[in-house]
């Protein structure tokens, strides 16, 4: 149904590097580089993050929030890990998150921009 999604970035060498750490767990990699944006994904670009020079850091009540699927809870993991290692902030580690219809394990990061970037995977039993 989404086709691609893409986010603000104030700094765009600065992104690159910390999604090219964070999104690499999930099997997305660096595909099209422009000079204003950078577009990841597996076969195609399918997150893309766009240079706006003088953007303020996206405050915490925008809402921004891109969830994006991971193989296994390994991965969450390994994605939560990465972007932290990459100058990203935990917003949520990795673990089971409640819900009244479906399990699923998942992590939150804000990029150094602010952005809220979620990792996401739908155990089938409680080992995962």
């Amino acid at each position: 149904m989404i086709d691609h999604v893409s986010v603000g970035v104030s700094e765009l060498d600065r992104a690159a590097r910390f999604y090219e750490a964070a999104l690499a767990p999930l099997g997305l990699s660096r595909l099209v580089t422009r000079p204003r944006t950078i577009g990841f994904g597996k076969a195609y670009p399918e997150f893309w993050i766009n240079l706006r020079a003088g953007m303020a850091e996206v405050a915490p009540e925008s809402g921004v929030h891109i969830c994006l699927r991971a193989k296994g809870i390994a991965d969450v993991d390994a994605f939560h890990a990465a972007a932290l290692g990459a100058g990203g902030r935990s917003d949520g580690a990795p673990g089971l998150r409640p819900h009244d219809r479906v399990k699923y394990y998942a992590a939150f990061v804000i990029d150094p921009d602010g952005n809220r970037i979620e990792a996401v995977t739908f155990p089938r039993d409680e080992a995962g």
